[in-house]
């Protein structure tokens, strides 16, 4: 533009100023620049299930979804959303007027943030937080009130751990919902059934909406289970679940999530989800009905085959010299470079492409407060095995 003089106003709203380019697109490029493998953004590098991606193939070829699909998503891919609620958790969706797919749970989140929230209203959410939390907060004209996951070790295992204290004193007469994540991204924190009650308990008593996201319901190990939240007293009218086709079948591409919820919940969410996309992914819905209609031993193999990953990998970066906090879910592992003499985990991964040829994701940036993660660093585990290996024999020669 031309013309424009220095104290113009800015063209970006100002309730985006903070946001820029996010850290995903930034280390992603840093790793096709140096050619470093790249366990920084979490998707896997192998596709998903032969069969489901020929079912999108089918799709394409018989014409259906090439055209727009139903605004509320295709009535096979709702059905099959609720049939695994239903099946999973016992848990009852009309598929009609409780179902409502989105293009991906990224979009599922920001539509229900500026659906549910008015300027000024507080939204309680656990930090470190996936970044596209805070932004969709800013665009909804809401205010972000952090409570941070804090690292603890219990019987020898370090892991972050939530401080129901902490969480109720947050709440204020400006509170108007809880962002919940479980398992959470990037800590690999799974809420427990303790933690999970005194949620429910304070969103019903202090009469809170809840948006919980639980896209990584299905990769959760050893002794930790996937409660959805929707399940306990009282939630089931107040909560909105996002969940998502992509981590579970390994096809993040293709941008398909879904949000269940009351009718009224859905259809405020389903009068915004209108105006950003309309539609999407339409020959993807038709595979991903027929992916979550897949039996029981695809979920126990795909859990199976990630936690064998996430030990390869967890493994490789103790004997690389970092603290590693031990994920109970999700498919990435948060670890601290101080024992590798660090301290500020931008600066180091920024580094680490050309120092050892891998990427990796500072947590700083998913806290408001930088200095609560300064020192933590992001890996994502959803990769072959042979190149795990390989990136953990490179992290090795920073202390060799």
């Amino acid at each position: 533009m031309t013309g424009m003089t220095s104290s113009a106003r800015p063209l970006l709203n100002r309730r985006l100023a903070e946001f820029g380019t996010t850290i995903f697109a930034e280390m992603s490029a840093l790793a096709a620049r140096t050619g470093a493998i790249n366990l920084g953004q979490g998707f896997p590098d192998t596709d998903g299930p032969e069969e489901i991606r020929e079912a999108a193939v089918r799709a394409l070829r018989e014409g259906r979804g090439n055209q727009y699909p139903p605004g509320p998503g295709i009535p096979e891919l709702r059905a099959a959303v609720a049939a695994h609620q239903q099946h999973r958790y016992g848990l009852s969706f009309d598929p009609d007027t409780e179902v409502l797919v989105t293009a991906g749970a990224t979009e599922a989140i920001a539509a229900a943030l500026l659906a549910l929230l008015e300027p000024g209203d507080e939204v309680i959410a656990l930090e470190p937080y996936y970044d596209s939390y805070a932004a969709s907060i800013a665009m909804a004209g809401g205010t972000r009130v952090p409570v941070t996951l804090r690292p603890h070790t219990v019987g020898g295992t370090a892991a972050f751990r939530l401080d129901l204290d902490e969480l109720r004193a947050a709440v204020t007469d400006r509170t108007r919902l809880l962002l919940i994540n479980t398992p959470h991204n990037p800590t690999g924190t799974v809420l427990t059934r303790e933690e999970l009650t005194a949620i429910a308990e304070l969103a019903v008593e202090r009469d809170l909406l809840v948006v919980t996201d639980e896209v990584y319901e299905h990769l959760v190990f050893d002794d930790a289970a996937h409660l959805p939240l929707a399940t306990f007293p009282g939630m089931r009218e107040r909560t909105v679940t996002i969940g998502s086709a992509g981590k579970t079948f390994s096809f993040t591409g293709w941008k398909v999530g879904w949000v269940t919820a009351a009718p009224e919940l859905v259809g405020a969410v389903r009068s915004v989800k209108q105006f950003l996309t309309y539609v999407a992914s339409g020959p993807f819905q038709y595979a991903v009905a027929e992916a979550l209609s897949l039996p029981d031993t695809y979920f126990d193999a795909l859990r199976a085959d990630m936690l064998a990953k996430r030990d390869l990998l967890g493994d490789g970066l103790r004997s690389a010299g970092f603290e590693v906090y031990q994920p109970q879910g999700t498919y990435f592992i948060t670890t601290d470079i101080t024992p590798l003499g660090e301290k500020d985990a931008h600066a180091f991964c920024r580094a680490l492409p050309e120092r050892c040829g891998v990427v990796a994701i500072p947590n700083s940036v998913f806290y408001d407060d930088p200095d609560a993660g300064r020192s933590q660093v992001r890996f994502a585990f959803c990769k072959r095995d042979d190149v795990l290996t390989e990136a953990t024999g490179r992290l090795r020669r920073l202390t060799s």
